[in-house]
């Protein structure tokens, strides 16, 4: 695989700005956040709507379903698309399926406007390469981790924002809210984003079947997405199975309000992202790698110690969620700035393979996470969730010797 250079894109600047920059996070940030608003509200949309009890994890699950899809269908049109109008069609949509979901009478058009709500939020995966594109080599990583930041902070966000509002006013609320936000994001975007043009020709048959070809034959890939894999297994595991242990009578007890706090102060865990950039771009990718998996492990032996409802367990319980949040993001950022090197021309089908296949990994984690507290508690629940990051960290020992 060739290595594409500016000579192979129009119209798009030598180097990205602050303020882009910026703008690029703040665009993630508010778009992945609409994967996210439905977890908090899965009950009272339930009870409004008439879902049964066995429907009801659908609200979450068809939105998940849509964006994998999208990974893998959509997001690889960002090297054959011109990128700005590929990022406005599919936000557009975004705001078109948000105002369907306030507006849904019955399941069924709920459970639609959520298959196209995740759909559409793989513009964030078209973004993240587009502004990779413009950044410098020596700066590539500082550009994608700042950009990570925000979309990190709007996933983190994204359940709070929709518990403090939905107990203000309604569910319907929150999809009236981020509906008019995103369509104030598309003007934006479309008054600021520039053209580019990617330089691959390929039919959009002959696209995905060189995304079959990448993930059969790139090391760097097929490794880096099975050490995220592990890692946002464990993100997803965590982050399923700690808003039942925080509002359980028996630990702590806490309001929706309470839970919404704890989330936010795992969010501080984004502030790894620029700093995880840095570490890449000064060619520390391996040791910021291992660390942040040591981190992940060691999140989850803090967590082990904090089910009995005591402060200090409260304490212990917010210091797992940001040490366990600052190493998913650190890998997260050094696994992208690796595949991101690999070739300028296929660097959206990296990603779309990439995100697609740690995604399996969270959507594992969540599943185990539920079984496991149903059946064996907290105690249980954590030395699961602690063989995630395990695995990731015995599978880079042996990165060397597979070289």
């Amino acid at each position: 695989m060739s290595i594409s250079t500016a000579t192979n894109e129009t119209a798009i600047p030598r180097a990205i700005s602050p303020l882009m920059t910026f703008l690029f996070a703040a665009a993630c940030g508010l778009v992945a956040a609409n994967l996210y608003y439905g977890q908090p509200l899965a009950g009272p949309i339930s009870a409004d709507l008439g879902f049964t009890p066995a429907a009801t994890g659908l609200i979450v699950t068809l939105t998940q379903i849509g964006y994998g899809l999208g990974l893998l269908l959509i997001v690889p049109l960002g090297d054959l698309l011109e990128n700005r109008r590929l990022v406005l069609m599919l936000i557009l949509v975004s705001a078109v399926a948000l105002i369907g979901a306030a507006l849904s009478s019955t399941p069924a058009l709920f459970l639609l406007a959520s298959l196209c709500i995740g759909l559409s939020s793989v513009a964030v995966q078209v973004l993240v390469p587009f502004a990779a594109h413009m950044a410098p080599d020596a700066m590539r990583g500082r550009v994608v981790g700042n950009v990570m930041s925000g979309l990190l902070c709007g996933i983190m966000l994204a359940r709070p924002f929709a518990s403090f509002i939905a107990e203000a006013s309604s569910w319907h609320m929150v999809y009236y809210i981020t509906a008019v936000v995103t369509v104030g994001l598309v003007l934006i975007l479309r008054a600021s984003l520039p053209v580019r043009v990617p330089h691959t020709k390929l039919g959009y048959g002959a696209l995905l079947a060189s995304m079959l070809h990448l993930a059969m034959t790139s090391r760097i890939l097929q490794r880096r997405a099975l050490y995220q894999a592990g890692m946002f297994g464990a993100f997803s595991l965590f982050w399923t199975t700690t808003p039942l242990l925080l509002a359980s009578p028996a630990s702590f007890g806490l309001s929706q309000n309470g839970i919404a706090l704890f989330a936010l102060a795992g969010a501080a865990g984004a502030v790894a992202s620029p700093i995880a950039g840095r570490l890449a771009d000064r060619g520390l990718t391996q040791v910021a790698s291992a660390f942040a998996m040591l981190l992940g492990m060691v999140a989850f032996v803090i967590g082990h110690f904090a089910a009995d409802g005591s402060l200090t367990a409260l304490i212990l319980l917010t210091a797992a969620a940001i040490l366990l949040d600052f190493g998913v993001t650190t890998n997260l950022v050094c696994g992208q700035r690796a595949i991101y090197a690999i070739s300028a021309d296929h660097r959206s089908r990296l990603n779309g393979l990439y995100m697609a296949t740690f995604f399996a990994g969270g959507a594992l984690g969540s599943a185990l996470g539920g079984w496991a507290y149903a059946a064996g508690g907290w105690t249980v629940t954590a030395w699961i969730g602690f063989c995630f990051p395990a695995f990731a960290f015995l599978l880079f020992l042996t990165e060397g010797r597979g070289k």
